[in-house]
């Protein structure tokens, strides 16, 4: 941890003493100090009487009067924690589907599992887990698995709780730039890479189930939640919707005017954002009987992409009220849905923040950056 009054995050914090006092304060039996984010507080009225012990530090109380005590909405000791360990540039990050842990990696090629519990510890770590840089990492829908792709051409399988790799997938030619889960069906994995190959893998048999060639370098890939079609992006500027049954190109949305860098679809199934270099994050109805011309729904605006060129994700909050997108002005930016406004951007990155994602369980949000960096911050999702 440290103090990111610093680092531009004062506006986001509430302090009432000057004199950076703390008191040791009686709640119902318990000592309680609290400091914590003005839009993640729930509140109750409790009465506090004063101990005369003075400590270091801040306090936010008064003595004898009912004050309010913030009710945490997350399991972290702290609104903020800067997890630190990596030796390069992170580029990937996601939460486990229970919420409990968080998977990490870039281009030291090694990946980081962390807590989201206390002081958010690195409790396991996978050296050298590629032999060059990792661009993607996803969680199983059930969470026993985890998958990395990398530079490399591979793609690893690896199991989340002991962290011993249980099969190398080979298929890809050069870089591997993205890879997707099934929402609808465990046994399948999406890639693809700059060899403009998608392949979609049967997990059962460890191989390749389907194989398609398209035009231009692929740098996103997302399945659809009845896995019968999937959706790449890449240098080509649009998005091409990809059926399974049928072998070919099913439809493509158009939009975008540069590489599109990350894909996300909604938790219901029925909308996927694209993040883009042309500064731009879209989002697109994918529902089986939307018109072509009308897929576009809408457009969020003021993140930056730059001469770096990483590939910047995107994602939704579980409630599908907010969106959010990596970006290379080193501030996290999340959208609220419906009204486009854009509600937060929240520094502490040196540099660009290459992927966004929030917990799907609790009202949190992770972030990393090419400043070797991983900010873990609460979040409140019901304010919004």
């Amino acid at each position: 941890m440290m103090d990111l009054h610093s680092r531009g995050f004062s506006h986001d914090y509430i302090s009432l003493t000057s004199s950076q006092v703390k008191q040791s304060i009686h709640v119902e039996e318990r000592i309680v100090s609290v400091k914590m984010s003005k839009r993640s507080i729930e509140f109750k009225d409790v009465v506090v009487s004063e101990k005369r012990k003075r400590l270091d530090g801040d306090t936010m109380v008064r003595v004898g009067r009912e004050i309010a005590v913030p009710q945490k909405k997350h399991s972290m000791k702290r609104p903020i924690t800067l997890l630190t360990g990596h030796d390069g540039e992170i580029f990937t990050t996601k939460f486990h589907p229970a919420g409990t842990v968080i998977a990490s990696a870039g281009a030291d090629r090694s990946i980081f599992l962390w807590s989201t519990r206390g002081d958010c510890d690195n409790y396991m770590t996978l050296k050298s887990a590629h032999s060059h840089t990792m661009t993607e990492l996803q969680f199983s829908v059930t969470g026993d698995r985890l998958f990395s792709c990398s530079a490399d051409k591979a793609i690893i399988i690896w199991d989340s709780i002991t962290g011993s790799r249980l099969k190398k997938l080979r298929a890809h030619h050069t870089y591997v730039n993205s890879i997707s889960t099934a929402p609808g069906n465990v046994n399948l994995l999406a890639s693809v890479g700059d060899d403009r190959t998608l392949n979609v893998w049967d997990l059962r048999q460890r191989r390749v189930a389907h194989s398609f060639e398209d035009r231009y370098q692929l740098t996103a890939v997302s399945i659809n939640k009845s896995a019968d079609q999937v959706m790449v992006g890449g240098i080509e500027n649009s998005i091409n919707v990809w059926d399974l049954k049928r072998g070919k190109i099913h439809y493509t949305m158009a939009g975008h005017t540069d590489t599109i860098t990350g894909l996300s679809l909604s938790p219901d199934g029925q909308h996927l954002l694209s993040n883009s270099m042309d500064n731009t994050l879209k989002c697109w109805n994918v529902q089986p009987f939307a018109s072509d011309a009308s897929r576009l729904e809408k457009t969020f605006l003021g993140h930056q992409h730059n001469h770096e060129k990483n590939l910047l994700r995107c994602s939704w909050a579980p409630d599908q009220g907010m969106v959010t997108a990596g970006s290379s002005d080193g501030s996290v930016h999340i959208w609220n849905y419906n009204s486009y406004e854009k509600i937060f951007q929240l520094a502490g990155h040196q540099s660009s923040v290459n992927e966004v994602v929030f917990s799907p369980t609790e009202q949190l949000i992770a972030s990393c950056g090419s400043d070797k960096q991983m900010l873990l911050r609460e979040l409140d999702y019901g304010s919004i």
